[in-house]
């Protein structure tokens, strides 16, 4: 993503750099009101089911492809199975059969059971935008020594979702005079807000690293006996998120293309101007210690590199198979597993595509910015009450 990146807000997952263009860019002008007796531009789409659904024709699937989504889709049945579908295409005994089916299916199977047991269906106009996250791995010690003195926080106890006066949903805390007031931004943490509390769960070794591992969401701290920690999001502070790659730029303080290898060349090398900018993003995300496999996803469950992609709930089930196909960037086509959500990840069609740790997961998801066209694979059953519940509703 063009230089700085909302956090994935739920998940713990994970947010990529090559997301910039689809993000939402905090601080920039609201366009001018249209002209008095204009019509009024048509709201986007609530869901799935306001945007639309029509049939789709089905690209053939690889079928080491379709292998390794059978086993995530496997993984994602449990949720299938007991969530209720925020995109209302589906209910869990659409899917029950599936997953019955696909838990003793060889895999040399999987690509006839996605082809043959599902329904492909686009959503609105079909046409998608993927861009890319990975799992980055940052310098970190499990105790503060010196080299390591950045704390990278938990979830704080006092950080709320809802006003205990009133109910109302909004991030906060209760104040020394009782009002409920916004939770601390990223200075003030930085400068402290939070220290002696006990809620370092490491300290890493530079505030760049940790910055954008909060971006992320997720990742993994090599320690330095060589061991691996991987930490997940927990929560975030409810402050806005604000891109510092759109501020260098705006700022002519980068010329060119901005990538994140230049974003963070820049803040090294300006290491007082660049702790002033990372605070100008107020967001600041907390961790928990991941102690399976991870990382994981919205559902909670471990996503897989090449095969997990993020999406909106609200147009696609999470746990369902998606296909990518006619995508300028080839890498994103094929079929994938919608196990994720990200704050940047919205309206229909649009798509994370997950690929892992390393620097070569790190070089693809920076890169991939693609469009083409998705395809949502529906159960057959849930696609025929949709069809007779929009029959019905029309007589």
């Amino acid at each position: 993503m063009g230089g700085g990146f909302p956090p994935r807000g739920v998940g713990g997952r994970r947010v990529c750099w090559s997301r910039a263009p689809g993000w939402p860019r905090p601080g920039r002008a609201a366009p001018p009101p249209p002209p008095p007796g204009a019509p009024r531009p048509a709201p986007p789409p609530a869901n799935a089911a306001s945007a639309g659904i029509r049939p789709a024709r089905l690209p053939p699937i690889d079928p080491a492809n379709a292998a390794a989504a059978l086993r995530a889709f496997l993984i994602s049945c449990p949720s299938l199975l007991s969530r209720t579908d925020a995109s209302g295409l589906t209910v869990p005994d659409d899917w029950r059969p599936l997953c019955d089916e696909a838990a003793s299916l060889p895999t040399e199977r999987a690509a006839g059971f996605f082809g043959a047991r599902f329904a492909p269906v686009e959503i609105g106009d079909g046409g998608a935008f993927a861009t890319g996250y990975f799992e980055p791995e940052i310098r970190a010690s499990r105790v503060r020594r010196p080299g390591y003195e950045v704390p990278i926080y938990a979830r704080p106890d006092d950080l709320l979702t809802t006003d205990p006066r009133t109910g109302a949903r909004a991030r906060g805390r209760v104040d020394r005079n009782g009002d409920y007031v916004l939770y601390y931004e990223r200075s003030e943490i930085e400068a402290g807000a939070l220290a002696g509390r006990g809620l370092e769960i490491a300290w890493a070794a530079d505030p760049v690293e940790l910055f954008f591992l909060q971006i992320q969401g997720s990742g993994r701290l090599r320690l330095p006996d060589g061991g691996v920690m991987r930490i997940g999001y927990a929560d975030q502070n409810g402050r806005e998120y604000v891109a510092i790659g759109r501020l260098l730029r705006e700022r002519g303080l980068i010329e060119g293309p901005i990538g994140m290898r230049q974003i963070v060349d820049w803040l090294h090398a300006h290491p007082n101007e660049g702790a002033a900018l990372m605070r100008e993003n107020r967001s600041y995300v907390f961790f928990r210690v991941l102690d399976g496999p991870g990382p994981l996803g919205a559902l909670g469950r471990p996503v897989t590199p090449r095969i997990s992609v993020a999406a909106d709930p609200a147009f696609v089930p999470l746990g369902a198979p998606v296909v990518l196909t006619g995508m300028d960037n080839p890498r994103a086509d094929g079929l994938w597993i919608a196990q994720d959500t990200g704050g940047a990840i919205r309206g229909p069609n649009r798509f994370d595509t997950f690929w892992g740790a390393g620097e070569a997961a790190a070089a693809i998801a920076g890169s991939m910015q693609a469009r083409g066209r998705a395809i949502l694979l529906l159960p057959r059953g849930a696609l025929a009450r949709l069809r007779h519940d929009g029959a019905a509703a029309q007589r």
